[in-house]
């Protein structure tokens, strides 16, 4: 049995997941999740892009917008905003209300967040075997200009920056101002969660979905240990460009990339990810022209259709990242 090991944020993430079990469906798929996007609100602990992936391969994801549940209600959303609490721009609806209790209280009861994840995954059923990047806190957060926010810089004249969590620049700015860095708070301190070393030493080969690579794939290299059992794994590293034709497929990721020094470019993100990391990398056709600087960086590329445009498209973007892996074992 091939043993599949994937780095994944959420819609990106999940929705090439979904084409991966079409792809190969004996395969045994280990997912490492990215929680530098979790946050706490009305004392609750939320996993966004953790939840992401196991509502949609467990089947209960809000296909329109690729996060949050299917018929979604926000009774308790309203509640709140007639008390007056806030915030209201992060929008939780009533059945995601239940998982982040459940979540809450178990980890409240002194359960790790990988054995609560294991636990929510009971219900869902994704398939595959879901791991939070590490059990402990990390939290993404960029620096962007306090005049961006409203707030005045002290001093006549004077420039001023400040560090927002990352759901706030994402969601309530909607990524429409500068971000001057990104820094996975937490992280440097963090270790692997039980398991995902196990899985990456064990793997037949690493997969990176077309997902941010600053704040998902990104932070998740960010916890040590975790880059280096990948390079060390001794087995293909293949990642499919999250960038088509000089822009990104979903998202806002130019505005991460640039706040890294990273070219919006399938190319640059390849090169950024490095040589002695990926073995493969697959750019879609109208950025073939860009294979040959990217093998020049010594990093096997390929040019094939990455839109994902339903399951059968994405399960032959993930045939075509596994032919890769095999071109490069052998």
């Amino acid at each position: 049995m091939q043993r599949i090991v994937v780095l994944a944020g959420g819609i990106g993430g999940a929705r090439f997941l979904r084409g991966l079990k079409s792809a190969a469906p004996d395969a045994e798929i280990t997912v490492i999740g990215n929680t530098g996007d979790d946050i706490h609100l009305f004392g609750l602990k939320i996993c966004p892009d953790l939840d992401t992936l196991m509502y949609t391969l467990g089947g209960g994801i809000h296909e329109g917008q690729g996060w949050g549940r299917a018929d979604e209600t926000f009774v308790v959303k309203e509640e709140l905003a007639a008390y007056g609490v806030g915030p209201g721009w992060f929008g939780l609806g009533d059945r995601d209300f239940a998982t982040h209790i459940v979540r809450t209280q178990m980890i409240a009861a002194g359960y790790p967040l990988s054995a609560v994840t294991e636990a929510l995954c009971t219900r869902w059923q994704p398939g595959v075997r879901l791991l939070p990047m590490t059990d402990d806190r990390v939290e993404t957060h960029v620096l962007i200009d306090t005049a961006d926010l409203g707030e005045s810089a002290p001093g006549e004249g004077a420039e001023s920056r400040r560090a927002v969590h990352f759901q706030e620049y994402w969601v309530r700015l909607r990524a429409s101002v500068d971000a001057h860095a990104v820094v996975p708070v937490g992280a440097d301190a963090a270790k692997p969660a039980p398991g995902v070393l196990e899985a990456i030493a064990d793997a037949d080969v690493v997969l990176f979905p077309p997902s941010n690579p600053v704040v998902s794939i990104g932070t998740i290299l960010a916890v040590p240990g975790i880059r280096e059992a990948i390079a060390d794994a001794g087995v293909p590293v293949v990642g499919l460009s999250p960038v088509v034709g000089g822009a990104p497929v979903r998202g806002m990721a130019d505005k991460v990339l640039s706040a890294v020094g990273v070219e919006t470019t399938a190319a640059a993100v390849a090169r950024h990810y490095g040589s002695g990391l990926l073995d493969g990398w697959l750019v879609d056709t109208v950025d073939e022209d860009s294979v040959p600087s990217v093998q020049e960086a010594g990093i096997r590329c390929r040019a094939v259709p990455l839109m994902m445009n339903g399951t059968e498209a994405t399960a032959e973007m993930a045939r075509q990242s596994l032919l890769l892996a095999e071109e490069v074992r052998a």
